[in-house]
């Protein structure tokens, strides 16, 4: 059964859960890496996982690294029930681990050090000499499971798990926290349909955070007019703060994603919106798909080393916020945020679209008739040189499935339309082997009249079961 504890916004972490579980039940030393962007809620999963067991949680600060050690002691002189112990002056953590120790009686111990990314940025030695305390101290202590945490992505991959890192090779397990899935919208706004629920996804994406921030008694544009434009709202900055605590050059990854937002998607288009040189817009780019904010994506047949790139904004509040927010900030600091929620009402339908061929690519997996190796899209030229592209292409051992996508309404007529389409393309591709097809659409019509061998039909309504299916309940539980 799926847990979901709306209150605490702790929804859907069982895969998260049991991974931090099994390495508890594994017993010995455990070093655990636990990483994922800000506001995911990886907190929140650390302390469920910890409850009931014997843990000390400490929260990093960017003070001084005497101050953090300092404060480390009062949490383990809490743990130990001896205010003694944190009225000792440790030099450094090395010095605080080795007598904590001593006193430390022999019950496993989860130790969570959060932020640990704050700790680095005081000292970049800190990971050195976390690596003599894992070395000289508690890999040698089946009683330690040691939790490193944080939310800079960069930090954490470079400095924590990277080759170079001291602590390479020292971690027993590593954890990317995600957003949550589509399915888990509704949780947030039981109110809403669905439909509305994935428009609520196409803005906040599933970072528990932003949606806990949804009024479900307000429509969704009431709900973005208030969290988004107007002047102090809570999410109007976000982004831009975001890229300025993550990054070095925020006014750079700015420029790119401001183009990425406008429809550049090749490395060529968006040096040339930007002004800045291919190799440096290479290098951004590279950094902004390391952090989860943008993603590519490539020919789903094409060789695996192609150079076919085509770049876009994956963080759906990211993208939301550059197409729609940092365009008009003089407006929203004028007070006219009417006007532009006007301009999104207007053409959300459209921003929509590759939301929604997300979504549905997520559905089809679990939908088609075959176990999916591989899922995407294509896009390809005929030998007469004609651009021809599918919203889905699915892969595995039992064939191929040939999907189209579509945020509004179909008529039985656009679907047989679309299904001459999708089979003229399996024969421009030459597929080998069973070809399945699909449409997926907000809402078809005269579904049975459409229906053939081979085709396969999904609306909201299809969604809206899979996903109660695999949603048993939001409701607080324990």
């Amino acid at each position: 059964m799926i847990i979901i504890i709306v209150n605490q916004q702790f929804v859907d972490r069982n895969e998260d859960l049991e991974y931090l579980e099994e390495r508890y039940a594994e017993g010995g030393p455990q070093l655990i890496v636990v990483y994922g962007r800000r506001r995911v809620g990886k907190t929140e999963l650390l302390l469920r996982f910890a409850r009931r067991k014997r843990y000390i949680y400490f929260l990093a600060e960017k003070t001084r690294m005497e101050y953090n050690v300092e404060k480390m002691a009062e949490r383990m002189a809490e743990y130990l029930g001896r205010e003694s112990f944190a009225r000792i002056r440790f030099r450094d953590w090395e010095d605080l681990f080795m007598e904590f120790l001593e006193w430390k009686g022999g019950e496993r111990l989860i130790v969570i050090i959060d932020e640990f990314p704050y700790l680095v940025e005081l000292d970049r030695g800190v990971v050195s000499l976390f690596q003599k305390v894992w070395d000289t101290l508690l890999s040698k202590r089946s009683d330690i499971y040691l939790v490193l945490c944080g939310s800079s992505i960069g930090v954490m991959e470079t400095e924590v798990l990277g080759y170079r890192s001291p602590l390479y090779g020292r971690r027993t397990g590593q954890w990317r926290v995600n957003p949550l899935p589509p399915e888990y919208v509704k949780c947030f706004a039981p109110s809403y349909t669905l439909r509305e629920a994935l428009m609520l996804y196409g803005a906040l994406g599933g970072v528990p955070a932003y949606l806990r921030l949804v009024d479900p008694g307000l429509g969704f544009y009431e709900n973005v007019g208030r969290l988004m434009l107007r002047r102090g709202a809570v999410l109007y900055e976000e982004a831009e703060n975001l890229l300025r605590q993550e990054l070095r050059e925020p006014r750079n990854y700015k420029l790119i994603l401001e183009a990425l937002a406008e429809g550049k998607r090749r490395v060529v288009e968006i040096a040339s919106a930007t002004g800045l040189d291919k190799a440096a817009v290479s290098r951004y780019l590279d950094t902004l798909v390391l952090l989860g904010i943008v993603s590519y994506e490539t020919p789903l047949l094409a060789p695996p080393k192609t150079k076919r790139r085509l770049y876009r904004i994956a963080d759906n509040y990211f993208r939301f916020w550059f197409r729609y927010v940092y365009p008009n900030k003089g407006l929203i600091e004028e007070g006219r945020g009417g006007a532009v929620l006007e301009e999104i009402e207007a053409s959300y339908d459209q921003y929509m679209g590759p939301v929604f061929e997300d979504v549905a690519r997520r559905f089809l997996v679990e939908k088609a008739p075959f176990t999916v190796k591989r899922i995407g899209r294509h896009w390809w030229r005929t030998r007469r040189g004609e651009a021809r592209e599918l919203d889905v292409l699915a892969q595995g051992p039992g064939g191929f499935l040939l999907g189209e996508v579509k945020w509004g309404r179909l008529t039985a007529r656009d679907v047989e339309r679309i299904r001459g389409r999708l089979e003229s393309l399996a024969r421009d591709l030459g597929l080998n082997g069973d070809v399945y097809y699909a449409v997926v659409a907000g809402e078809i019509e005269g579904r049975g009249e459409a229906r053939g061998a081979g085709l396969l039909l999904y609306d909201l309504r299809d969604m809206e079961l899979h996903y109660k299916a695999r949603v048993k309940r939001c409701s607080p539980g324990t």
